[in-house]
């Protein structure tokens, strides 16, 4: 099998043409991204040489630009985050519960990425802990991590948020667990409604505030009564929202947000072919079952790019949230209080006393197996700089 085909690949190739056609419509952040993922593991970002022990082989390993949106940097930071999750983790049934915008809202939220996203995440976990506290459901308070998604599996602009919630929640004096039942949370048609009514009530109060933005085929938007055609669909349809069957034990709950939390719009191993010019990368279609469900797109190369700087964060913005007794700064308090309520044991308080740095361990000496340690350290690469020009010598006039 060939060497696999890296997102860092079709930037360094067909990425000079994209910002040169597109110069003026490519924003700072999504130049930055470019430029991180197109550097990250090469000479441009420094590293160090090992060496064997044994052998004397010498190898070369480069610094990650540990951009999130990288896909290669993306997996050290999820095991590194995912070390922290595992004291949270309850001795309960965990459920995972998805939020979406319709289409109308997207190309909204597409414009505004930093206000609507941030409504996105208030209106689904208001939703969640409003229809948990009604005694008519579960009457409990919940808590919740929320993950933003961005993209479909074309690379297309869908914004999402996926939810891992525990199945349960403390009573409202805080001295029960109220477990859910088996494999039902809450009533996802409730669930929907609520969402549609705060997500729109909140969409309406950043209007008012003038906090949104419109551009291009969607400039005639600034008129509220466009905008309030553009609405009017998404206010009666149904605005579905999704409930997965609850996980199999916490080992379940680690392995999926292994795989969600730090996800980036495509993965390199999606990616099949890359000739220059086009890509083509596997997708699943949804609509369809079976066989028929998993195909490969092909897109330009510019296109293909589009399609990932579409999913460019706004700077300093957190896709990953926790809420209720998730958060605050009592949290581990509460979950240990949690633990005693369930008979659970409580997690064991880590060492005090100063532990060792874990040993470095690297790959052996691909030549003869033996041990590799550093002998070098690499500078970053600086681009050189011509000399500045030369001014032209100045030349007495004569009288």
């Amino acid at each position: 099998m060939g060497a696999s085909i890296e997102v860092a690949d079709i930037l360094r190739v067909a990425g000079p043409a994209f910002r040169a056609s597109r110069a003026g419509h490519v924003s700072l952040s999504e130049l930055k991204v470019m430029s991180a993922i197109e550097h990250c593991r090469t000479a441009a970002l420094g590293g160090h040489v090992e060496g064997c022990d044994d052998c004397g082989h010498l190898r070369i390993a480069y610094n990650s630009c540990c951009n999130r949106h990288c896909p290669r940097c993306q997996g050290a930071a999820a095991r590194d985050w995912l070390a922290e999750r595992q004291a949270d983790l309850l001795p309960v049934g965990y459920f995972h519960v998805v939020f979406t915008l319709p289409a109308e809202i997207g190309a909204i939220a597409f414009q505004n990425k930093r206000a609507v996203y941030d409504l996105l995440f208030r209106a689904s976990t208001q939703t969640m802990t409003t229809i948990a506290a009604d005694p008519k459901h579960l009457g409990a308070r919940i808590g919740l991590t929320a993950v933003l998604h961005t993209w479909g599996s074309a690379m297309t602009h869908h914004p999402h948020i996926h939810m891992i919630v525990p199945g349960g929640g403390l009573s409202p004096d805080g001295t029960r667990w109220i477990t859910s039942r088996p494999a039902f949370l809450l009533p996802v048609r409730v669930l929907g409604a609520l969402f549609r009514r705060l997500f729109l009530e909140g969409l309406a109060a950043l209007y008012r505030a003038n906090q949104l933005a419109f551009h291009g085929t969607m400039a005639n938007l600034a008129d509220p009564r466009a905008f309030a055609r553009h609405l009017a669909p998404v206010r009666r349809k149904r605005w579905v929202v999704y409930a997965k069957p609850p996980f199999a034990g916490p080992e379940a709950v680690l392995a999926y947000l292994s795989r969600y939390t730090h996800r980036v719009a495509i993965s390199s191993r999606r990616i099949t072919a890359f000739d220059g010019c086009t890509v083509t990368f596997r997708v699943k279609d949804y609509r369809q079952d079976g066989a028929a469900r998993h195909r490969t797109l092909t897109v330009e190369a510019g296109e293909f790019i589009r399609r990932f700087l579409l999913h460019v964060l706004p700077r300093g913005f957190h896709r990953i949230r926790h809420y209720g007794f998730l958060t605050g700064p009592n949290r581990k308090a509460g979950l240990d209080r949690i633990r005693e309520l369930l008979g659970a044991p409580p997690v064991p308080e880590p060492a005090t006393t100063e532990v060792p740095d874990p040993p470095d361990i690297r790959p052996t000496c691909p030549c003869c197996g033996g041990e590799m340690r550093i002998v070098g350290i690499l500078l970053r690469w600086h681009q050189p700089r011509g000399p500045p020009p030369r001014s032209p010598p100045n030349r007495e006039r004569s009288p």
